[in-house]
């Protein structure tokens, strides 16, 4: 494609997505309290436009990978065709740097210094960066939950193998308080307990912690703070200074809706120099948040499109859109919890995940019916102390399409 060929191809695509973000940011004007706006379904139409789901498969797993806005994709298509126009030229030189941009404006979003923050390619690569680049000794001892994620916990099991860690993993009851999370922490604190590593919130319930009050329990104690911030970055209006954690780290494809697999890692300034990056830096590096983004070639597109879905999120704004999304939750957990059997194990004042009991019925063969005979997917969760199905719409979801899952769910319940 010659260089006035892409440009013209470019300058028609920008004009589609501009479309697209002005009738977010049109909606976006709207100056109602955020509980009032989640409830009009015009505004949110216009919203759902500016996505190109399939609408014959109800996708209520947006907790695993989010679709990205048409805005988001028309960019990072834009960002790969240039690269593909001169490799070495294009993406290295020219479109490599603008990652800065990237950085500064995540940084902003999550209210800290841009030289805090690393662009990676999820959650599970920002938090084994923090696991595995702390220097820890045999015989050291972790804190963490049996409700974490599974990679972070196969993470802490393979240094506990390699390296002779101990590690603790701690059991909580659904819908525990704060007070009973905090105590949960302290009170299993040992004289070599050097790390405690714990979810915002759950993938499992959507269980979400105390964050502030065991990070500053940490520190005082000279313990370092791991927390997986996975389904709340973009989703929680929380910032670092409703956190105040040493180590957090996100994908940036669920909740910001940014392509897929992309990620961010914040490491507290005065704890960059003494964590290990996954992949080798040199000394200069140090110091440098940059250092933990040194994975060899990898492509420009999918890191500088996040700015479009920083766009698309700052226009839309992150009240508006957890009040929506808790509107969502609500909408099924008000209708199905104590029918027949079923009920919810996720907080009233949680966000948009959530886990839907049934009781006598297999998760798993409930979520089997719910895809091949309805086209609705969902997550099945089992475990020995709890199971249900997680349910995570997103805001491009209808209120037709959570009804649709309820009335569904009745009929299976009865069955």
């Amino acid at each position: 494609m010659q260089r006035r060929t892409f440009l013209r191809a470019a300058t028609g695509v920008a004009c589609f997505s501009s479309d697209a973000l002005d009738r977010v940011r049109a909606a976006a004007t709207d100056r109602r309290a955020p509980q009032d706006v989640a409830r009009d379904e015009d505004y949110w139409r216009e919203i759902q436009h500016a996505f190109t789901v399939d609408r014959n498969i109800i996708n209520l797993n947006n907790g695993g990978v989010s679709p990205s806005p048409r805005i988001v994709q028309d960019a990072m298509r834009r960002y790969l065709e240039f690269s593909n126009l001169l490799p070495t030229h294009n993406m290295w030189r020219l479109l490599d740097p603008q990652v800065e941009s990237v950085r500064t404006r995540l940084a902003d979003l999550f209210g800290c210094d841009r030289e805090e923050i690393a662009i990676t390619r999820n959650a599970s690569e920002a938090l084994e960066t923090a696991q595995l680049g702390l220097d820890l000794k045999p015989g050291d001892e972790v804190l963490t939950t049996d409700q974490d994620y599974p990679r972070m916990l196969t993470t802490w099991d393979q240094r506990q193998r390699r390296d002779r860690l101990v590690i603790r993993k701690l059991a909580f009851r659904p819908l525990a308080g704060q007070d009973e999370l905090v105590r949960l922490f302290e009170q299993n604190i040992t004289p070599r307990t050097r790390v405690i590593h714990f979810c915002h919130i759950t993938n499992l319930t959507g269980q979400a912690f105390p964050v502030k009050r065991i990070c500053r329990m940490a520190r005082a104690r000279g313990i370092a703070s791991i927390v997986d911030g996975a389904h709340t970055f973009a989703h929680y209006p929380d910032k670092l200074a409703d956190l105040d954690c040493d180590y957090y780290g996100t994908s940036l494809h669920k909740w910001l809706l940014a392509p897929h697999g992309t990620g961010m890692l914040f490491v507290r300034k005065d704890k960059i120099a003494s964590l290990w990056p996954l992949m080798a830096a040199t000394p200069d590096l140090d110091a440098n948040i940059r250092k933990f983004e040194q994975i060899g070639t990898h492509p420009s597109a999918n890191f500088l499109a996040i700015g479009e879905a920083i766009t698309f999120h700052n226009a839309l704004g992150t009240d508006r859109k957890f009040a929506r999304l808790q509107y969502l939750r609500r909408r099924w957990t008000d209708r199905l919890a104590g029918q027949r059997g079923m009920g919810t194990l996720t907080a009233p004042d949680a966000g948009g995940l959530g886990l839907l009991t049934v009781e006598s019925k297999d998760p798993v063969e409930l979520a089997t019916k719910l895809f091949d005979q309805h086209q609705i997917l969902v997550v099945p969760i089992v475990r020995e102390d709890f199971r249900g199905l997680r349910i995570t719409p997103n805001i491009y979801t209808t209120l037709e399409e959570i009804d649709r899952f309820c009335s569904v769910m009745e009929t299976l319940a009865r069955a």
